[in-house]
């Protein structure tokens, strides 16, 4: 399957698109978080920081049962564009704090669609959507995020790009066995229905992976919470990623990091067999 000249120039029709929404940042999806990463928090309070990545836990789809497609996301069209192909998959983020966001606040989230662009790679038709979304609470803008979202052909079943090897010169390393429950706890925090992250059946027999994929931004959460783990990350300045191979539950994999000496941290996601996963720099 691949998208037609006709196709490629009505997409273009949905770049300035946005929307506008609010929120209150209430404290119990911060809490259950807290709990799937296994981390000893203190519960949160009104007025806490909320950690970098932990905003993902609002503003979530609400989408109806019956405006389901077929992959578990939300059937083509409405605020995002109805790219025919059929894999859709968060490649990558960059967000820029101007202040941080904490637990209680009010706020509101503007949405606009930046860009879409078509690509050939070695493994079909790409789409690319670009998302900006700006967060703003009481004191003015707290948040700019660019959100890359990636749309795939089906075939090659399962194909994955060449391995690259990830660094070697890990300051500080985590294991992490990324079971059903794990996947589970993050799809319900998240509303993500995408049936990659918990049926088997479909990813293995429809989509062609070995095995449950590893939700790209649990990857980028857990690699901010490394940072955590380490003395940083409290609060960030700067937050990049981009997801380089998917990561499946049939095997353990590391989050790992270093300091670099430009005051940035450099962090990466690496499976069993070193293979780099995920990328990512953080400047706090």
């Amino acid at each position: 399957m691949s998208t037609s000249s006709a196709e490629r120039e009505s997409l273009q029709q949905w770049v300035g698109r946005s929307e506008t929404r609010t929120e209150t940042f209430d404290a119990r999806p911060a809490t259950l978080l807290s709990a799937t990463l296994d981390r000893d928090d203190p519960a949160p309070r009104g007025g806490d920081l909320l950690p970098p990545l932990w905003h993902w836990l609002y503003f979530l789809p609400s989408y109806r049962e019956s405006e389901v497609g077929p992959d578990g996301h939300a059937r083509r069209g409405g605020f995002l564009p109805p790219v025919p192909l059929p894999r859709r998959m968060w490649a990558g983020s960059r967000c820029e704090w101007k202040q941080p966001l904490r637990v209680g606040d009010t706020v509101t989230r503007f949405s606009r669609i930046a860009s879409v662009t078509t690509k050939r790679g070695a493994s079909g038709e790409l789409v690319f959507v670009l998302v900006r979304h700006e967060f703003s609470a009481a004191a003015g803008l707290a948040l700019i995020e660019e959100h890359d979202i990636v749309y795939r052909e089906l075939s090659p079943a399962g194909a994955a790009p060449p391995a690259e090897a990830a660094p070697t010169d890990a300051q500080w390393t985590r294991r992490i066995v990324p079971d059903d429950v794990l996947l589970f706890r993050y799809s319900a925090l998240t509303f993500n229905s995408h049936r990659i992250h918990y049926d088997r059946r479909y990813v293995t027999e429809v989509e062609g992976y070995p095995g449950l994929v590893v939700h790209g931004p649990l990857l980028a959460t857990l690699l901010v919470d490394l940072l955590r783990r380490n003395g940083a990350g409290e609060t960030l300045r700067r937050f990049e990623f981009r997801a380089r191979r998917p990561l499946f539950d049939t095997a353990p994999f590391d989050v790992c990091g270093r300091p670099a000496n430009d005051g940035t941290v450099a962090l990466w996601a690496q499976g069993a067999g070193g293979e780099l996963a995920m990328q990512a720099t953080a400047t706090p």
